[in-house]
């Protein structure tokens, strides 16, 4: 096989929308070399992982799983806890982010193994007993996880602001420690990415395929469904590992409100959605939406003129619509929006219509 994948976006626009992403990516800390933006840049590649890790079990397996954020936690705290405990260096690093791995492939295989064989609706109901077992777990072991507080812990110098690898700016930027841990997300990231779509187009990923549009003649057709679905399972979680530890070694904290929350678990199905189920780089776009609209969304109603809340017959009615606290109001708007004109997603329409 081909180390890349021949999978393409599958129209015009969405692939000039994923260039056009990529190459705001790349270019960020050199435009815009702030603490805010760089930050929204890591988030956005690590969500990219995170929600093309999700597409694999509902795009390409038929799998509705409200654990995923279980995962990513783990990948998060594998990396936090020796960090935290001073075992400090790139081994450490190395050897959490593996662990992690391992441990959420492992654990989420186990929970497909055990649970697939009832019905989907059941399955679903399982993975959110998961979750809410993992959310009191990391609240509870404060010795291990912090509890609710969390864990704070301090990365390699190499990776800190005070850190410079260069005397001179570069393009009039100073490349330093924080600069470096973002094009280390960035590049991870895009080698994560690159990995699962290849994984998809194999084929392995084609029996996945086959087993979401009908499982009971994948079955007749000699494929072992469940397995398939386990190892598809464990393949999502040690992506969302990986993730996990991409997001640790940004914010250099984990704590359950960080990563295990469940407004997280609504991000990961609201980023797939609105990009397209079965398709990676759909679930990529959503991301990128999905993360600038937390970031920017509330300060962009922050900046509307005051005219527009001045005016004498709409004012009244606009001005409370328009006010910074409004901003989820704004955001499940701009979600109906995007439903109502790409039913299957950005790139699953787009690549419906470039097919009729």
């Amino acid at each position: 096989m081909k180390p890349l994948s021949g999978d393409r976006p599958g129209h015009p626009a969405a692939t000039a929308l994923i260039l056009l992403l990529l190459a705001a990516l790349v270019a960020l800390p050199f435009v815009l070399p702030g603490a805010r933006a760089m930050g929204t840049g890591g988030r956005i590649a690590i969500f990219v992982v995170l929600a093309a890790s999700y597409d694999i079990l509902l795009g390409y397996t038929g799998i509705v799983s409200f654990a995923h954020t279980v995962f990513f936690a783990i990948g998060a705290y594998a990396v936090a806890i020796p960090l935290a405990r001073g075992w400090g260096g790139w081994e450490s690093i190395l050897l959490g982010t593996l662990a992690g791995a391992v441990c959420a492939a492992t654990l989420s295989a186990a929970i497909a193994l055990l649970s697939l064989r009832v019905r989907a609706i059941f399955f679903s109901m399982v993975t959110l007993a998961a979750a809410s077992l993992a959310q009191l777990l990391a609240s509870q072991m404060r010795d291990v996880t912090g509890g609710e507080d969390g864990i704070t812990f301090a990365l390699p110098p190499a990776l800190t602001p005070a850190f410079r690898l260069l005397a001179e700016p570069l393009f009039g930027t100073r490349v330093d420690g924080r600069m470096l841990t973002y094009y280390l997300i960035l590049a991870v990231a895009l080698i994560l990415f690159l990995a699962m779509l290849r994984i998809v187009n194999s084929p392995f990923g084609r029996v996945l395929q086959a087993i979401r549009e009908n499982a009971f003649r994948a079955e007749a057709l000699g494929y072992r469904v469940v397995t398939y679905r386990a190892l598809a399972s464990g393949l999502a979680g040690g992506f969302a590992a990986l993730a996990g530890s991409l997001f640790a070694l940004q914010l250099r904290y984990v704590g359950p409100d960080s990563v295990l929350s469940f407004d997280i678990m609504v991000d990961i199905l609201l980023m797939v959605v609105i990009g397209g189920m079965g398709t990676l780089f759909g679930p990529a776009l959503g991301a990128a939406l999905i993360v600038m609209c937390h970031t920017y969304l509330q300060l962009a109603l922050q900046s509307m003129p005051q005219t527009v809340r001045d005016l004498p017959l709409i004012g009244p009615l606009v001005g409370p619509l328009l006010a910074p606290d409004r901003w989820l109001l704004w955001l499940g708007v701009l979600f109906v929006a995007i439903v109502y004109a790409f039913p299957a997603g950005i790139v699953g329409t787009l690549r419906q219509r470039r097919r009729a």
